[in-house]
């Protein structure tokens, strides 16, 4: 599932990274991978700004603002029995 284009609020810090591949194993959408051992986002749209990777992340390399985007607007559909929407045009609280 593909989110809000170039929109998540998502930030990797090569320097801070040792390669552990961690991020990979815990992301629910593979939006990390590896290239010169070292993680790198591969494909921030499919991102849902969960913030599983930054809090299994030991060494801070990876920055998420979780509870914004599109995570927020599917958790507070849930919530509220309505459709999740992740379009911030009409005002929703997806943003």
């Amino acid at each position: 599932m593909k989110y809000l284009k170039n929109s998540a609020a998502l930030e990797l810090n090569k320097e801070k990274c040792t390669g552990c591949a961690l991020c990979i194993e815990v992301c629910p959408h593979g939006v990390f991978s590896i290239l010169d051992k070292k993680a790198e986002i591969a494909d921030i749209d499919s991102c849902m700004e969960c913030g599983a990777c930054m809090k299994n992340c030991e060494f801070n390399a990876i920055q998420v603002r979780s509870g914004t985007g599109c995570a927020s607007a599917i958790i507070y559909g849930i919530l509220n029995n309505t459709e999740p929407s992740c379009d911030c045009s009409g005002g929703s609280s997806c943003c």
